[in-house]
């Protein structure tokens, strides 16, 4: 288990790799099964969600298209619970399956505020894709049809998530190492 220093706190291995790439892999194939035939629209949330969205996209199989939307709710390490919508979907959803891809559902205050605002779109319907889900952090009711893995309630960084606005880059998804953030 390999250790490694973002800014001013230490973060141990916590999912390699190899093991991302095969859960995020099983959710493709569960959604290219399920939503065969239907030419879903995936919404990628930036910016945490942009590497978990392009290794996603390349395991899907059925005709799709992407776009990316930008929301804005978390501030260092704490979720604010306020949601600010920076860059929005101008894309027509009318009649659409939507997939929301996110990188990680912790009070699911976000997912269900982008659920509400895509819903006033007359989509045909709205999934929701996620790398990680923190089940012990959820306040509101989701539907969380593609959740590639759960994780207890650990602040975590890397594949695409950060701490201050670092730690993207990493590979692996590594957790706060609480031994030496003392």
């Amino acid at each position: 288990m390999s250790k490694i220093k973002v800014l001013d706190k230490t973060f141990k291995t916590f999912i390699p790799e190899a093991e991302i790439k095969k859960r995020v892999k099983a959710v493709a194939d569960k959604i290219n099964h399920d939503l065969d035939g239907k030419n879903p629209l995936f919404l990628a949330v930036l910016n945490g969600s942009f590497i978990f969205a392009a290794d996603l996209m390349r395991y899907i199989t059925i005709p799709c298209e992407i776009s990316f939307v930008k929301l804005a709710s978390y501030q260092s390490t704490m979720s604010t619970g306020k949601v600010k919508e920076v860059i929005g979907i101008n894309e027509n959803l009318a009649g659409r399956t939507v997939v929301i891809v996110e990188d990680i559902v912790d009070t699911g205050l976000t997912m269900k505020n982008m659920v509400e605002s895509l819903g006033t779109r007359s989509p045909e319907s709205v999934h929701i894709c996620t790398l990680l889900v923190k089940p012990g952090k959820l306040t509101v009711d989701l539907d969380i049809e593609y959740a590639a893995m759960e994780i207890p309630n650990d602040f975590i960084v890397g594949y695409g998530m950060d701490y201050d606005q670092q730690g993207r880059n990493l590979r692996d998804i590594y957790v706060l190492d609480s031994d030496e953030n003392q």
